[in-house]
């Protein structure tokens, strides 16, 4: 929490200085600004006897008699120890990992207005599905404007990233041919992007969130796991669909993935029991897990044309390279049937009037959504199997 204080001081000096003409975001050195910024840093420290004009005169009076040399005599005048307290605020190792522009900080969760409004309908299926269980009025304004800040911004920072993994599935690497990327083809810049992004989504993506729900009070060790599989599901979506033109993928990375992709709205949930001071109720928990995986089939079923356009993860595109084109439809079904029943009998543990409540609002998400398949309508239509994704990606593209 200390450190993402001084980095938010940080950024704030970094946008005066950029403001007031004394750094150019353009300049691609971010120790020299991050150094410039501490020493902005250290000047406005309060002091005794000196006000911000006294120290402006003997600055201006005395640094420019120290040479790079009378700095290197100095720095060997000091112990090791003396010299560890003297450097920078910020540790060393998160400084090569901080862009000097303002709206960039690796350390500081921020979002975009694309994120925000992609989290959007998210949001509002989950206060219509998730408040009931929470003895909660959908209806009663207060009810979301009271929770909405962290919430949205939490699922918007989750949206970001999840754009950027979108993004990256879209390249060559990833399975797409190279017709079908010829928008997306990289420079030498797109190259450092494409790294970049790489790097930043295998490290630890969720920290900078991590550290604002901490700063607020709202971590919980379930919630940091919760995160944790929203990483690896990004990377078991991007193994995944690199490996469909191999013979890499098995059933057992295809179920976790399916079971990972609801992690934001068990984080979400998580996050409302918190703000509401409330223990977390598992079998609600349990229940809506067991929801969330048949939504997120029915999901797949009804985006199963767009995802194989876009090469995103989808569960019959896995089990049409793990079962073939023939058999994958039954095996499918037979998973589908089996998650039913555990929902039936989990189901009939709710208190009577939630899962009539919950019931009707499936069947409204449903029809809503424009699908003819789901949990609550009873019927499953799972759509017509595509053999070879590389010529229907190419069919669809000689139409537009």
């Amino acid at each position: 929490m200390e450190r993402l204080k001084k980095l938010e001081k940080v950024q704030k000096i970094m946008e005066l200085m950029q403001s007031h003409g004394i750094i150019e975001p353009s300049n691609q050195n971010p120790q020299s600004y991050l150094f410039l910024a501490n020493f902005t840093l250290f000047l406005i420290q309060p002091s005794d006897e000196l006000n911000i004009h006294a120290k402006c005169l003997l600055i201006s009076d005395h640094v420019t008699k120290m040479s790079a040399s009378f700095l290197e005599e100095a720095l060997e005048s000091v112990s090791e120890e003396g010299n560890q307290n003297m450097r920078n605020d910020i540790p060393p190792d998160d400084m090569g990992d901080l862009d000097p522009s303002p709206n960039a900080f690796e350390e500081t969760a921020l979002v975009g207005l694309d994120a925000m409004l992609r989290a959007n309908s998210t949001l509002e299926d989950f206060f219509r599905s998730y408040l009931m269980f929470h003895e909660m009025d959908v209806r009663d304004p207060q009810s979301i404007f009271r929770y909405l800040p962290i919430l949205s911004f939490t699922e918007s920072y989750i949206y970001q990233l999840d754009s950027l993994n979108e993004k990256l599935l879209q390249l060559p690497a990833y399975g797409l041919p190279v017709w079908d990327t010829q928008s997306v083809r990289m420079s030498k810049a797109g190259q450092t992007w494409e790294a970049k992004s790489l790097t930043m989504l295998n490290k630890d993506p969720c920290r900078p969130l991590v550290l604002l729900l901490e700063q607020h009070g709202l971590l919980t060790e379930r919630i940091i796991d919760e995160l944790k599989s929203g990483v690896e599901y990004w990377a078991l979506e991007r193994k995944l669909c690199s490996s469909l033109s191999k013979d890499e993928i098995t059933i057992g990375d295809v179920m976790r993935a399916v079971h990972l992709k609801s992690f934001d709205y068990r984080v979400l949930n998580l996050l409302l029991y918190e703000l509401r001071e409330e223990k977390v109720n598992e079998l609600h928990m349990e229940f809506l897990s067991v929801s969330e995986f048949l939504v997120e089939v029915a999901d797949d079923l009804f985006d199963y044309e767009d995802d194989v356009l876009e090469n995103n993860f989808n569960i019959l595109r896995m089990f049409v390279k793990i079962y073939g084109a023939s058999v994958a439809p039954h095996k499918l079904a037979k998973c589908i049937a089996e998650a039913e029943e555990k929902y039936d009998t989990l189901l009939k543990s709710l208190d009577f009037q939630l899962s009539m409540n919950y019931q009707r609002r499936c069947e409204e998400a449903t029809k809503e959504g424009g699908k003819k398949s789901g949990p609550s309508l009873g019927t499953w239509n799972i759509p017509a199997i595509i053999e070879d994704e590389d010529a229907y990606r190419r069919e669809v593209s000689g139409r537009s």
